[in-house]
């Protein structure tokens, strides 16, 4: 006679599982418990199943968000430093020119942020998923989690307070990195320091003047920023004449030089419109001045206002037109 493969096991006893698996049995210490009324075993099912394959699944749960969150971050960054130039790209490039910009150099720093803000959102992603893990890890556990978050919402309290200055300097890093105030390369005027920018991270910006002094600036102090090469400059010269001079002609030598400087072939790739004689600047006993300026390319103001003072001087001198007294000083545009 053929038996029923439910009779090879005997019936357990209720309290024998109850002694095993507590009043409110989990199903794997259920299962043991009826195919092998082996209590040890049924516990030691019971347990794993328990707080380690919970503890387990939040780990590869959060470690798998992570990666999602981390490559949909990576692959916004690369949409923006202008690796696909989708139609919705490109209306965000509308919308947005200061920042997503995609012509020349502005694109590149525009690139290098996009990286640093991409960095920053992953960073910050991977500490809200870890902490969030790390909370159920200690509810899993059975930690009575209102008296640590209790401490730690006090320690972050007091960790606020004594990191002012460091949250502040984050805070003002992003968003400087975010409106393109000033980028790697720039010449930048931040207050009590001027110079080139070498590095530009959230916490600080470093400058070098052109003494070849570094200078280490926290972005939180930072009130205004003059930025004298973001997409273009100018070049701006007052020139000195003797007040009895001719000044419509040094006005029409002027123009003749400036528009020399504008044809000549080292100065052609930075000038970017043709240098403009505004007329009389300045009169006086001593001197008269008369103003010049172009557009340049950014950073290239300096070389071309050198330049501008060499073609103009050698000008004045063959129309021999007389320069102001040696002691007369007039300084707008210093030398760079």
């Amino acid at each position: 006679m053929l038996t029923h493969p439910s009779s090879l096991f005997s019936p357990v006893d209720p309290a024998r599982r109850a002694e095993a698996c507590g009043r409110d049995p989990g199903n794997a210490c259920r299962f043991v418990v009826d195919h092998s009324d082996n209590i040890g075993l049924a516990k030691v099912a019971d347990w794993l199943t328990g707080a380690p394959l919970q503890i387990l699944l939040v780990i590869l749960g959060a470690v798998i968000l992570n990666r999602l969150v981390r490559r949909a971050i990576k692959r916004f960054g690369a949409r923006i430093e202008g690796s696909a130039e989708s139609g919705r790209i490109k209306r965000w490039r509308d919308r947005t020119p200061s920042m997503l910009l995609s012509t020349g150099e502005v694109n590149l720093r525009s690139a290098a942020r996009a990286q640093t803000i991409t960095a920053v959102m992953r960073s910050i992603a991977t500490g809200i998923i870890g902490t969030f893990a790390l909370i159920y890890v200690l509810g899993a556990l059975g930690l009575d989690l209102g008296p640590l978050l209790a401490g730690a919402g006090v320690a972050g309290v007091a960790l606020g307070f004594g990191a002012q200055s460091l949250v502040k300097d984050f805070l003002s890093g992003m968003f400087m990195l975010i409106e393109d105030q000033y980028g790697v390369g720039d010449i930048v005027d931040v207050g009590e320091a001027s110079g080139t920018v070498e590095e530009v991270s959230l916490r600080v910006t470093r400058l070098r003047d052109q003494n070849g002094t570094v200078w280490h600036v926290p972005n939180g102090e930072i009130r205004r920023v003059g930025n004298k090469s973001q997409q273009w400059a100018r070049a701006v010269l007052d020139i000195a004449v003797a007040p009895s001079a001719d000044l419509e002609q040094a006005v029409a030598v002027i123009g003749d030089a400036a528009n020399a400087v504008w044809e000549m072939d080292e100065a052609r790739a930075d000038v970017l419109d043709r240098p403009e004689v505004l007329g009389l600047e300045y009169l006086g006993p001593d001197a008269a001045t008369i103003r010049v300026q172009g557009k340049t390319r950014p950073g290239a103001q300096w070389r071309v206002s050198r330049l501008l003072r060499v073609q103009i001087a050698d000008a004045l001198a063959q129309a021999g037109i007389d320069l102001p007294p040696a002691n007369f000083v007039r300084q707008v545009n210093p030398p760079r």
